[in-house]
């Protein structure tokens, strides 16, 4: 595991625990990884984890690719949606192929709302039946609510009934909108009316509209590169990650683009910052979370291609701690992908390569 310098004066973390860099006052909170805390019954088994949400009374939602089991284990492949205690014992599992709906042929994301719906979406754009091009909404019993947009159904980034595989979720309960980042086939953010499915409004990078033309293939990990300058590209590119802060701000990242920008709900540009730019791999800012402080002061994105989850300082959107690094180690990280914090501050990264749900709790606690 990697381990990082920490505040002036004090001494290394011990093993299974981790270390931040040194930070301005105040300190960034550290965390230490608490492995084998997730309780999945012996009969049952997960596959690639692609997603976790948090709901109003810290239990877990988590969403696993059931398909990427082995031919060995995919006959105890546990449903893909999972509902865990904030200890860590399973409560119960739906989820999976419907003649009701069109389940995603590659799950991605999940999103739990103050009412306890449970919002899902995919990503594939390769399956020969249909891109995944929609969002399921069920209650948390697993009964089916509602369907935006249809399998293989989009026409591009000015369609505003269908999606096209979405990458993440995030739900405004007050004014009943549901955000969706439509990054791995469009280049937009979107919002429909989570009460009855009708569109609302869209936009791109700097709060402009989707761009007419494709977005362009992220650079091969490692590859030689010029280093990149400047405000970075006119349009999203991979856009990933979508969040909503307390005082009115969404937080969207630009994957491909390795930056984080921040909009109004209605969609206008207000700042942006790049995470981890011109760094060996060039898919960076991946899954976002914030503390649970009232003011919400640190911001948590898990950098994808350089196995890091970052603290930025939200204000200033600054970097002020690291976390992690590659490997299979407790507290190191094989594809963070999407994450979440509980209202005690502990934050949860799903790993795809890694097929686990890590577990980081806030020293002291």
């Amino acid at each position: 595991m990697r381990l990082f310098t920490a505040l002036t004066g004090a001494c290394l973390l011990v093993a299974a625990s981790i270390a931040v860099s040194a930070p301005p006052h105040p300190a960034p909170p550290q965390f230490r990884a608490d492995p084998d805390w997730l309780k999945l019954p012996p009969g049952l088994a997960i596959g690639e984890v692609s997603a976790v949400a948090v709901d109003a009374q810290d239990r877990l939602w988590v969403l696993h690719r059931p398909r990427t089991l082995s031919k060995e284990d995919g006959p105890r492949a546990a449903p893909p949606v999972l509902l865990f205690d904030r200890n860590g014992n399973y409560l119960r599992g739906f989820g999976g192929p419907s003649a009701a709906y069109d389940w995603p042929s590659s799950e991605h994301s999940i999103a739990v709302d103050r009412k306890g719906r449970v919002w899902i979406a995919g990503n594939s754009r390769t399956d020969p039946s249909g891109a995944d091009d929609m969002l399921l909404e069920f209650d948390n019993q697993g009964r089916f609510l509602r369907q935006i947009g249809h399998r293989g159904a989009s026409k591009g980034d000015l369609d505003t009934a269908n999606l096209h595989a979405p990458a993440d979720i995030a739900v405004d309960d007050a004014a009943h909108d549901v955000y969706v980042a439509d990054g791995y086939g469009n280049r937009r953010v979107i919002v429909f009316d989570s009460e009855t499915g009708a569109f609302k409004r869209m936009w791109s990078a700097f709060g402009a509209p989707p761009p007419a033309e494709a977005a362009p293939a992220p650079r091969a990990a490692g590859a030689p590169f010029t280093p990149e300058t400047g405000e970075g590209p006119q349009g999203f590119n991979g856009v990933h990650g979508v969040e909503l802060s307390r005082d009115g701000l969404v937080y969207v990242s630009d994957r491909n683009n390795q930056r984080i920008q921040v909009f109004t709900h209605a969609g206008r540009f207000v700042k942006q910052a790049f995470v981890d730019r011109n760094m060996a791999s060039p898919q960076t800012a991946s899954g976002i979370a914030f503390s649970p402080d009232a003011k919400q002061r640190w911001l948590y994105v898990a950098d994808w291609g350089n196995s890091a989850v970052l603290i930025l300082d939200r204000a200033s959107l600054a970097t002020v701690a690291t976390i992690g690094g590659k490997g299979s180690a407790p507290g190191s990280f094989t594809g963070p992908h999407l994450i979440a914090t509980d209202s005690k501050g502990v934050l949860y990264v799903a790993e795809v390569q890694g097929r686990r749900l890590q577990r980081l709790v806030p020293m002291g606690r």
